[in-house]
């Protein structure tokens, strides 16, 4: 029983723990930092990696190389995207602080022109110079000057211009105005005209100006107003100088004209999410595609209106996410439906994906905005799975049978496996089944995971749906010796037992098919594809090219697992051992009273080592038929159980304080049959395969510690033992007695088998280094 405790905590100490998780990250950082160093030498890195490495550890290098490649990419862009949106903000600050200083300095010029003309007391002069005034030998009948051609311009342009607005001739309104302020330009460096009339001119040009730009700005904000009239109108704002106002309204005009193509669009909850959502997308983002495009045929590249583009559509992106959560992801995901809710957030991807040929990279905002709801749909995903298989762990015969005839997307039932020599199937209880078919649904579900960072959660939530089903089927061991406090978070713990021998290898037969096999592959789902044929290559090649996370993730089903092994070993140790009583079978009065009768003993392995091979061979018929293609597992269960009956007895204090300073010694007949039930051990451990050399180790330890304890008598053992061929006999003959097995003809048997050459080496390899 100790045996199997420390065992169980071995495989418990290798098990990482929940915070492993979160030292990640900084594990990671830190092996980016030699790669972040000014005086980084590539070549010395490859070298000092490089020198000594064969091809798999140059391979395995490579594929470190590229997760840190992996990794530091998405650190940046984590990083880009953390302070982008301050960026915008301060640069969008600034454009418009520029835009408020060459208000004011327009203001301050215009007030100090005339605040300068006041001061010099200027004489306000008609638009005509008036002639001196005539001597007094002039003659009175002089004719008056006609108006000169930029006079009578000076006249007419401001009806002139009147008239361009009135008609809405915004081209030619715009010539006009450039025109005016030629003029104008040319007649304050020229100072051809008086302050005055300049600044008259002014007035009037200013006052048309803004006349135009109203009116270009109420085109703009009818809802009437579409495509090529629109970008005409903004385009002509901006040749007015008012370039940011103009760029508001482009951007309001589109999200008025998506806005009022949503009112036909009306949710309800009876209607199919992904279908709201790829509606309401295709609206929104059209519009935001449509958007960028018109802004950049217009305003080009500068920063200050491709900062306020990506702006209003982060704003537009995370409206649109609000309104899909809200009509069709929040139900989905209360309900547990992974499925539609990650079909949802996919379509949403899609849509916004394409984007990014126009420069706005706006899933991360989606992603962000849609990963509180997937969670939730995750969460809820797994607990109806364990909550489903608790159910069924209740009602469950432990029988197992082949995977139902229901198939999955990829046309097999849910528990083919697919091997190098074809497809084949394995068996399972029904609560199993189920288990397995929730799983294979679950990770058809998970697409949208990876690109949501979702996939180490996905797979820490089914591990911890694993973990409590394996507290199931430990907890179906007749008599376990779990301590039950353990189970206090594993949800309902009705569940059936499992009587025979055959039902509780049927646990076995689930758990290790499940972390073995099934949920290993249904995982691989989640592993992102080969970027390159080479890479493709390695991952056919090698079984095993998976990434690390899904590694560690394998070896932690594979030891929950072993924890059911370990309580499956000794509940059977313990049968073993003890009697329903409490006594202990194995004791050492079985071997000091023997002394006095050795005429009447006839030689055979004591009666708990006898029940030992009896069960196990049971055990290995059974787990034949359940193991198939995994024999491998049913060897190292029986292994596992004959370490633990050996341990026991090794570790067993007052079975060994009897035989070395009990009141009675240990005689030659004690030793002779002590040493004849080792000999049992080894011989049919090595016939099943199943002798390890830590069971190989322990044997040797016993025998070591009853001979020292025969010798301090004063007797030497070698003297009374007989010959290695003398037990390797009655140990065949014992196993031919016991499982039924004929004899050899001729009473002899043949000693060229593997399995008496095997025993017969070991024993004497043990004797000749002087262990006995």
């Amino acid at each position: 029983m100790a045996s199997v405790k420390s065992s169980r905590s071995r495989a418990h100490a290798v098990t990482p723990s929940k915070g492993i998780n979160k030292d990640t990250g900084t594990k990671l950082e830190e092996n980016l930092n030699v790669f972040k160093s000014d005086n980084f030498d590539a070549d010395a890195f490859v070298q000092s990696k490089c020198h000594s490495l064969n091809e798999k550890e140059i391979r395995q290098l490579c594929s470190y190389l590229l997760d840190l490649k992996r990794a530091s990419a998405e650190e940046m862009r984590r990083s880009v995207y953390a302070n982008y949106t301050a960026f915008i903000r301060t640069s969008k600050e600034i454009s418009d602080l520029e835009g408020e200083l060459s208000s004011m300095k327009n203001l301050l010029s215009t007030q100090a022109t005339l605040i300068h003309g006041l001061a010099e007391g200027v004489h306000i002069d008609s638009l005509s110079d008036v002639a001196p005034e005539s001597t007094s030998d002039s003659s009175p009948t002089d004719d008056v000057r006609e108006p000169s051609d930029l006079e009578k311009w000076l006249m007419e342009f401001p009806d002139h211009l009147d008239v361009l607005l009135a008609e809405r001739r915004v081209d030619e309104a715009l010539l006009s105005l450039d025109e005016g302020d030629r003029i104008a330009s040319e007649a304050k460096e020229k100072k051809t005209l008086g302050h005055a009339v300049l600044l008259s001119l002014q007035t009037a040009i200013a006052e048309r100006r803004q006349k135009l730009a109203d009116q270009l700005a109420e085109i703009a904000c009818q809802p009437s107003t579409r495509g090529a009239e629109l970008r005409a109108a903004i385009s002509a704002l901006k040749k007015l100088g008012d370039g940011p106002r103009a760029h508001s309204l482009l951007l309001n005009a589109h999200y008025q004209k998506y806005q009022f193509n949503m009112k036909n669009l009306r949710p309800s909850s009876t209607s199919y999410g992904g279908a709201y959502t790829a509606a309401l997308s295709q609206l929104v983002f059209s519009g935001i595609a449509q958007a960028a495009t018109d802004s950049l045929a217009i305003f080009g590249t500068e920063p200050a209106y491709t900062s306020e583009l990506v702006m209003w559509s982060t704003k537009q992106t995370e409206a649109f996410a609000l309104l899909v959560k809200r009509h069709a992801l929040t139900s989905s995901a209360a309900a547990g439906g992974l499925r539609a809710a990650a079909e949802c957030v996919q379509i949403a991807l899609g849509h916004c994906s394409l984007l990014e040929a126009r420069g706005l990279a706006l899933c991360p905002v989606l992603l962000k905005l849609f990963r509180p709801s997937v969670e939730q749909a995750l969460d809820a995903n797994l607990k109806r799975i364990e909550e489903s298989t608790a159910a069924l762990a209740a009602a469950d015969d432990w029988e197992l049978t082949y995977p139902p005839s229901v198939t999955r997307t990829s046309g097999r039932p849910a528990g083919t496996i697919v091997g190098s020599t074809g497809a084949y199937q394995h068996k399972l209880s029904s609560s199993a089944h189920r288990f397995n078919l929730m799983v294979q649904d679950f990770f058809e579900d998970v697409g949208p995971l990876l690109s949501m960072q979702l996939g180490g959660k996905a797979l820490e939530g089914l591990f911890q749906v694993f973990n409590t089903y394996v507290n199931t089927l430990v907890r179906a061991l007749p008599g376990s010796m779990e301590d039950e406090a353990s189970f206090e978070d594993s949800g309902n713990k009705i569940v059936r037992m499992a009587e025979t021998e055959a039902q509780q290898i049927a646990l076995l037969a689930n758990a290790s098919l499940l972390a073995d096999e099934l949920l290993p592959r249904a995982a691989m789902k989640l592993a992102p594809l080969a970027n390159h044929k080479d890479d493709l290559q390695r991952r056919t090649s090698d079984r095993q090219s998976r990434h690390p996370e899904q590694r560690e993730w394998k070896k932690r089903l594979v030891n929950s697992v072993d924890r059911l092994k370990d309580s499956f070993c000794q509940q059977h140790a313990l049968d073993l051992i003890f009697t329903e009583e409490g006594d202990s079978h194995l004791t050492a009065e079985m071997y000091i009273n023997m002394e006095g009768n050795a005429d009447e003993i006839e030689w055979f392995p004591s009666l708990i080592f006898q029940e030992l091979y009896v069960k196990l061979n049971r055990m290995s018929a059974i787990a034949a038929d359940m193991f198939v293609g995994r024999e491998r597992f049913a060897i190292l269960l029986l292994m596992r159980l004959t370490e633990t009956v050996i341990l026991w007895l090794s570790q067993d204090q007052s079975f060994w304080d009897d035989i070395e300073e009990g009141p009675r010694p240990l005689g030659h007949l004690g030793l002779q049959q002590f040493y004849l039930d080792m000999k049992f051990v080894t011989c049919f451990a090595s016939q099943g395969r199943y002798l390890s050399r830590n069971l190989l180790r322990v044997v040797n330890d016993i025998i070591s510690k009853a001979m020292s304890a025969f010798a301090a008598t004063g007797m030497d053992p070698y003297s009374v033992l007989p010959e290695d061929d003398w037990f390797t006999d009655i140990a065949q003959d014992a196993m031919e007695r016991l499982s039924g097995k004929p004899k050899v003809a001729n009473g002899e048997r043949d000693l060229n088998s593997p399995t008496a050459s095997v025993s017969a080496q070991s024993m004497s390899s043990v004797r000749s280094h002087g262990s006995y």
